[in-house]
């Protein structure tokens, strides 16, 4: 089968059977639009003519680009790659699979980083008044506030976030959120969340829905549509600004900071791992390796020979 089709027909599968998320689909789609390019100019056109050989040079290739790409880029190019190629085999499209001896190469393992309390504080606050201080035209601040609220309390992805229904609050002080592979999750929302939403709800997303078409989704922007991933990314970066914190803060950051305080808290990995969506608690115990300075606190405070 012709290279370019036999794409399509993987995509397809991805988003309709294996139901990633569309950030997840987007990602593979340029990885293998970036594969395709290399074969076309190798003179390959046909999935059957790609070999062993041929993957490792693709490979190699990436890896000895100027500037070289991270690790964890490389290492999602050869997944999406190796598990083009699984779909072919398995589907019958080609005769076997070139990519069963590929490698992926190993990741430098790095410690999440997150906020301290204050810090996570001071962007809170930065963000939009209390819903007890905000003015009554403060439309922008008062959703802000409960965004980050939201996210900070979950430890929701971004996209889970801007994808919200109101629906999916109506648990009381629970929230319903689809993750990936759209499996949902119900997670609790403590009282400075629903109070900064419950605010938003009242006084703020009535106004901005008059001002477009009718939507389901929680958060709307300044002119009614549903809030972008990308314009929620922005409410972070410029509260983050204004609260005058060096370090750089990310959607991902108020997510390692809500499973680095709960762990800090006493909460069970295995708790926190529901709370995150991940399919691994391999994946959430990343956030229970001590940090060099509550190392050296908790050294100076123990050894007898410290200070």
């Amino acid at each position: 089968m012709r290279v370019e089709r036999a794409i399509d027909a993987y995509l397809r599968h991805v988003a309709i059977e294996r139901g990633l998320s569309e950030h997840t689909s987007a990602a593979y789609r340029r990885d293998l639009a970036g594969y395709a390019q290399w074969l076309d100019a190798q003179g390959i056109g046909d999935t059957d003519a790609v070999t062993a050989d041929v993957v490792s040079a693709f490979v190699a290739d990436r890896a000895a680009a100027d500037p070289p790409p991270a690790a964890s880029s490389l290492a999602r190019l050869q997944s999406a790659v190796r598990s083009f190629h699984r779909f072919l085999a398995r589907e019958g499209i080609a005769t076997d699979d070139p990519t069963g001896r590929l490698r992926p190469p190993k990741a430098a393992r790095r410690l999440p980083k997150a906020l301290t309390i204050a810090q996570v504080e001071a962007l809170l606050d930065a963000s939009g008044p209390a819903a007890e201080d905000a003015a009554p035209g403060d439309l922008v601040g008062m959703r802000d506030r409960a965004l980050l609220e939201l996210l900070y309390a979950t430890g929701a992805r971004i996209s889970e976030i801007v994808q919200l229904d109101v629906d999916d609050l109506a648990h009381g002080d629970m929230l319903r959120v689809r993750g990936k592979g759209d499996k949902e999750r119900i997670v609790p929302i403590g009282s400075y969340a629903r109070s900064a939403v419950d605010a938003y709800l009242t006084r703020v997303r009535p106004e901005l829905a008059r001002r477009g078409a009718a939507s389901p989704r929680l958060f709307l922007g300044v002119r009614g549509a549903p809030l972008s991933r990308q314009s929620a990314w922005a409410v972070i970066r410029q509260a983050a600004e204004r609260a005058q914190l060096s370090a750089h803060v990310s959607p991902h950051t108020l997510r390692h900071s809500f499973a680095t305080h709960l762990l800090q808290g006493g909460a069970d990995v295995r708790v926190v791992q529901e709370l995150l969506g991940h399919a691994s608690v391999a994946t959430t115990q990343i956030y229970t390796y001590v940090s060099p300075d509550a190392l050296r606190d908790v050294y100076v405070t123990a050894h007898p020979r410290a200070r």
